[in-house]
Order: C-alpha cells, then structure tokens, then sequence
C-alpha cells in the first residue's frame, strides 16, 4: 500500500515540525509545556489529527489546546516553510489520554500487588 506509507511518511514529518514550532516558536503562556505525541492524517492528507500530551491539570490541557487552536494559522505557515509538501493540512488538536490511562493501570497494578 503505497498511500498508507506516504501517509506515515508525511505523519511523522508533521510531527516534528509541529512539535519543533510549539516548542521554539510560540510564546504564548497558556500553552504550557506540550509534546505531540502522535499525528493521524486523512487518506486524502487534507486534515492532520495532531495528538498532543501537555503538562498539569485539567485547566491546564484546557488552556493549552485553546493555546493550540489560536496558534493554528502560524503553526500551519510555519509547516509551509519548512516542508516542500504540495499542501498543508488542516490541524485539529486533541489531547492524547494515553498516559493518563497508563498511569491509572499503573495505579492499579500497585494496588493488586499490596
């Protein structure tokens, strides 16, 4: 399947420039300290479904996935510049609960073994 590989091709490409320009590029305070943990694209590779972990509480993720959605327009132009892709997709950010839930059966699993 040649369309799934250049989707992980170009996935994983999106995720370090979207992870280089969070990090070095935005200012805003509400952000917070973000890592992108992962990016899903359509098969078209029109929309990049940017899965992120951010530091703190749930005000905290809150105010950094607004961060995020303000800062869309810059991150996508600044994507623009640094890659030679015909098309820059849409970004749509979501918190990414994976280490949450592996902190909970973590938690369990302490419990069991008490």
């Amino acid at each position: 399947m040649p369309g799934s590989k250049r989707s992980r091709r170009v996935s994983e490409l999106l995720r370090e420039e979207i992870s280089r320009i969070v990090t070095q590029e935005l200012e805003d305070p509400l952000i917070g300290l973000v890592t992108v943990t992962r990016v899903k694209l359509t098969n078209d590779l029109k929309l990049a479904r940017v899965y992120v972990s951010i530091l703190g509480d749930e005000k905290n993720r809150l105010d950094g996935l607004r961060g995020l959605e303000r800062a869309t327009k810059f991150i996508r132009s600044g994507m623009g510049r640094r890659t030679n892709l015909k098309y820059v997709p849409e970004l749509e950010f979501y918190y990414d609960e994976t280490i949450d839930y592996a902190h909970k059966i973590d938690l369990l699993l302490k419990k069991i073994h008490k």
